[in-house]
């Protein structure tokens, strides 16, 4: 069944709140009251087939941008970041004891913030020797780091390949310097080329690098030469955003002082347009789409596992203030302040701030609404694993969005149009239980 209907959507403004799905159930169901699940995940066996994976965050940033929501500090000093990394070993030790992670080797590796290349080469070097020794990544397919570009000199880049990174990510965002400086982020425009160049010369397995679209003050003009120059640089992966604003960002709380309701950035129909925009000249210079988001140059050869990994399944070991993890079907965060993180690992505490023990329906729903971000969701895939046919379970919500010209579907596969993939993050929500339909995602 398919449709080739193209009406255009309505114009939305951009308003305050988190359109991006990466979970589910949403982050708002998770509860405090739930921590016991968490010690009954680590007990459980690890025969399920499940890959691990580990998640540091590093939560320093030299500038904090104006549209960031995670939690990351601009004020600690050397001592205070030793003493947070110090702490996120003791984590890992604790963890790598417990049933479900002992004996096992993570399949990918994810170094996340915050800004990871804040730190310095040595003490990237000495973080990763003491997880390799806990938790040994020899077996590793995919490590991956953040980088900004303002962090990240040759000898940096150098460090960071040493220690086995093999994907190297730059949050590029814009190439304008004016449009940097405006949405406060803390590198500038000719950094860009310079960790470009010093991150080619190692030659990791993949280099990819982020833009955002509908950044403040962002302009046609200005669009139209991000994607220019990213087809200059030809990396192996393009990764672009739409630009949202949640609650807790410094463009929030200027919304809030001046009273005003719509965020003072391009619309939603524009930034779709953009991102489409990207897509086709991307597509025309030999890219291949693979997400709502992501681009790559050679789809044989670039993978996310990361990505990938955690959309069907893996269990996700998260280290660190504030970090997510999945374990045997409970999600888990940790508290969301270091005083409060390094106090429970110094008292020998679990510091899970919040948690959510979920059932076989409410899993496989979480990796339907994931899989359907890659723009293809494979139906045997739900009927091996969950006993589910996605067709007779949403045949109404299909049906509905087929008709609407968002994609198509037979009784193999589902395939999202590119209209549908520029907009995916709204369309999930139609196939969300109703008892987590909220407009709260976090």
């Amino acid at each position: 069944m398919s449709s080739t209907t193209e009406a255009e959507p309505k114009t939305n403004p951009t308003e305050v709140g988190n359109y991006f799905i990466s979970n589910y159930p949403p982050f708002s169901f998770w509860s405090p009251d739930n921590k016991k699940d968490v010690d009954d995940a680590f007990q459980q066996p690890h025969d399920d087939g499940a890959a691990l994976g580990v998640y540091h965050h590093i939560p320093f940033c030299r500038k904090r941008c104006h549209f960031c929501y995670f939690r990351v500090y601009t004020d600690k000093n050397a001592s205070e970041i030793k003493e947070y990394l110090d702490s996120t070993i003791t984590e890992l030790k604790y963890f790598a004891k417990q049933p479900r992670i002992a004996g096992r080797k993570p399949k990918f590796v994810y170094f996340g913030g915050g800004t990871p290349s804040y730190l310095s080469g040595k003490q990237l070097t000495e973080l990763t020797d003491q997880m390799k020794a806990i938790l040994p990544w020899d077996e590793a397919e995919e490590v991956a780091f953040e980088g900004e570009p303002g962090t990240l000199n040759p000898r940096k880049v150098k460090a960071i390949k040493d220690i086995g990174v093999t994907r190297l990510s730059l949050g590029v965002e814009n190439f304008d310097a004016r449009i940097l400086e405006l949405n406060g982020r803390a590198h500038k425009a000719d950094e860009v080329y310079m960790a470009y160049e010093a991150a080619k010369n190692q030659d990791f397995d993949q280099l990819n690098i982020d833009l955002i679209a509908g950044m403040l003050d962002e302009t046609e003009i200005n669009w139209q030469r991000n994607i220019e120059e990213t087809l200059k640089l030809r990396p192996d992966c393009v990764t672009i955003y739409q630009m949202e604003i949640p609650y807790n960002t410094t463009i929030y709380k200027e919304m809030q002082t001046s009273g005003a309701l719509v965020a003072p950035v391009a619309d939603w129909q524009v930034k779709r347009r953009w991102v489409k925009e990207a897509f086709d000249a991307l597509e025309s210079a030999g890219y291949t789409v693979t997400s709502g988001y992501t681009a790559v140059l050679n789809p044989d050869k670039t993978k996310f596992l990361y990505r990938d990994e955690l959309w069907t399944g893996a269990d996700l070991l998260g280290l660190g203030v504030a970090s997510i993890s999945h374990i045997a079907g409970v999600h888990y965060q940790n508290v969301n302040e270091i005083a409060q993180y390094t106090e429970a690992i110094e008292k020998g505490e679990l510091p899970v701030h919040r948690a959510l023990k979920t059932s076989q329906e409410e899993r496989m729903i979480r990796e339907f609404l994931l899989q359907m971000k890659l723009g293809h969701v494979a139906v045997s895939y739900f009927k091996i694993k969950f006993s589910v046919n996605l067709i007779e379970r949403y045949a109404e919500q299909l049906k509905e969005l087929a008709e609407e010209g968002f994609l198509e579907y037979d009784s193999e596969n589902i395939r999202l149009h590119r209209r549908g993939l520029l907009c995916v993050d709204n369309l999930l929500f139609k196939f969300f239980l109703p008892e987590h339909v909220t407009s709260r995602i976090v």
